[in-house]
């Protein structure tokens, strides 16, 4: 019994030392796991998650991992990170088990790491600081801006149902006078009485009424105008798409430029709508929504749903991460859809008209600058939830931007090319006339319409 019990002892203080020296070890990598964490974000994420296997292991607690199953320690990690290869061609037993486990994808070395850097990630890696629970932040509920040219269409409606509703009682109070008339009993006082009021009552205000009429019949019929000048034109429109994606998350946020996802803007004639594979850039190793902003009724399982329907559109499987599974074609609705008569060119406003629509827009509206050319037609999408139309997008709303837009003489190839027209400019409206887009071509038909 004695005998036992010292062998039991004997065994829980070999596994303690064990703990121990492999915890110490683990310790003994002085790294600071703040900054480990801001050097992991930067340099991991794209191949490693600490939960979860990407295309690289999972990471959380891999140093003491590796010390108890394969007794390697600090030297290993600094060898593997800065050079893997070479590690791997020294015969390394361990780093060429890893590298046929995963497929023979090499991973990227890290010569540019400093051997603190690493002990940084190894401690962040080792033990993540825990975070407090993020409270909800919500975005408070904004009520939508009227679009001006509802509201008036709106009163202009209303108006007109009062003028219908008018004419309908006077036809009403003049079929009754001519039922009273042809009674072939006579007619009686009381309604003698009644038509005599009514028709001292119209007597004497007839010249109001007409007025009244006249007003809103000029009203109704300035409505009906509008309503007709209105078809077509969808300010604030913003469709429901069949995945929720906010602009405000990705290009407020996170700041993602217009750009790297709409590649076409500056070197075609459309934008275009990203495919799936461009979401798949990030979404591949961002498979959960994590960040403290929240819309109204938003949760952060409403956003991770709409990251797992991008994975089941395009054919994602996460367990073995490829694209295993069967795709399916995904249908955008559009938002801003020219008519086939009107042509327009993005890259030739991005690239050539950039630094003139920027200055242009910011000077008539001072109150709103905007950072960005595309902010100048689409609005302030870095903020917008659900994007939606910002501009009237009229032939109108163009060619005033045309008018004040001014054509960048800084440019050398501009200063160049315009120098005759802007002498021509000179002689009739003066030494400090400035060159606008509309002097170049821009007011001329054809240039927009086939």
């Amino acid at each position: 019994m004695k005998s036992s019990f010292i062998h039991t002892l004997r065994i829980s203080l070999v596994l303690l030392f064990v703990s121990a020296f492999s915890y110490s070890q683990a310790e003994g990598i002085n790294g600071d796991a703040t900054k480990g964490e801001q050097l992991f974000t930067k340099n991991c994420t794209a191949c490693h998650a600490l939960d979860k296997k990407l295309v690289g292991p999972a990471l959380k607690g891999v140093v003491s991992r590796l010390q108890q199953d394969q007794g390697l320690g600090r030297e290993w990690f600094q060898k593997w990170i800065k050079d893997n290869v070479a590690l791997r061609a020294s015969g390394d037993k361990y780093a060429n088990q890893i590298f046929e486990e995963f497929g023979k994808s090499e991973m990227q070395q890290f010569p540019n790491l400093s051997e603190q850097d690493i002990d940084d990630v190894l401690a962040y890696v080792e033990n993540p600081p825990v975070k407090e629970e993020v409270k909800e932040v919500k975005a408070p509920v904004v009520a939508s801006e009227d679009n001006a040219s509802g509201a008036t269409n709106q009163l202009l409606m209303v108006s007109f149902a009062v003028l219908v509703a008018l004419l309908i009682w006077i036809a009403f109070k003049l079929n009754s006078l001519v039922k009273l008339t042809q009674q072939e009993e006579g007619i009686s006082e009381l309604d003698e009485e009644k038509i005599k009021s009514f028709a001292d009552f119209y007597e004497k205000n007839q010249k109001l009424a007409y007025g009244i009429l006249t007003i809103v019949s000029i009203l109704a019929l300035y409505g009906g105008w509008a309503m007709l000048f209105g078809l077509g034109v969808d300010k604030g429109y913003k469709p429901e798409q069949p995945i929720y994606f906010s602009h405000k998350i990705h290009a407020g946020i996170n700041g993602i430029d217009c750009q790297l996802c709409h590649t076409g803007a500056k070197y075609g004639k459309v934008s275009g709508i990203p495919t799936l594979n461009t979401c798949m850039n990030c979404h591949r190793n961002i498979s959960e929504y994590k960040g403290e902003y929240l819309e109204s009724g938003k949760t952060r399982e409403f956003y991770t749903g709409e990251i797992k329907k991008i994975y089941s559109h395009v054919g994602w499987n996460e367990e073995t991460q490829s694209y295993s599974n069967p795709q399916k074609p995904i249908k955008w609705t559009r938002i801003h859809n020219m008519p086939d008569f009107v042509y327009f060119n993005h890259s030739q406003h991005v690239v050539v008209g950039e630094k003139a629509i920027m200055e242009s827009h910011n000077k008539k509206h001072p109150e709103e600058p905007i950072d960005v050319v595309c902010k100048a037609c689409h609005g302030k999408i870095d903020t917008m939830n659900v994007v939606q139309m910002a501009n009237d997008f009229t032939m109108g709303w163009c060619i005033e931007c045309h008018r004040t837009t001014k054509v960048d003489l800084s440019n050398g190839y501009n200063a160049e090319y315009f120098n005759k027209i802007h002498d021509k400019l000179k002689k009739y409206k003066g030494e400090d006339v400035e060159v606008t887009v509309d002097a170049i071509g821009g007011m001329e038909c054809g240039k927009c319409h086939y």
